[in-house]
């Protein structure tokens, strides 16, 4: 079974930066993408980023453009999430997950993802 594991989050000052971590154990399969989700208390879960495995392309939900960056580390089996200007509406608990049929699109859809971690809480306050 795959298993996810997300890290990295924590309490910030708006304006601040973190850099969340995603690992990807277990016995791993193919897989088309790598996307970013958050979900904030009363809200619906919604795609924040993925990146393709294949050639790396990646896309942005744009409420989160210019300020987040997604990356790779294909040795460490290894996607981080770098999360700079945080505003206090990023606060969420932020989910990774993994696509191994459908892509990574612009936005990424929870729907296509089959694998998940249990999620890193961002909180931004004062």
């Amino acid at each position: 079974q795959v298993q996810l594991v997300e890290s990295g989050g924590g309490l910030v000052q708006p304006g601040g930066s973190l850099r969340l971590s995603c690992v990807v154990s277990g016995i791993t399969r193919d897989y088309l993408a790598i996307g970013w989700f958050r979900q904030a208390p009363g809200k619906e879960r919604e795609g924040v980023s993925c990146i393709s495995k294949s050639d790396g392309s990646t896309h942005y939900a744009d409420s989160v453009k210019g300020r987040f960056t997604i990356s790779r580390d294909n040795a460490k089996n290894t996607v981080y999430l770098q999360i700079d200007s945080l505003k206090p509406e990023d606060t969420a608990v932020y989910y990774c997950a993994t696509d191994r049929y459908y892509g990574c699109y612009d936005p990424p859809s929870e729907y296509e993802y089959d694998y998940w971690g249990r999620g890193t809480q961002v909180t931004v306050s004062t």
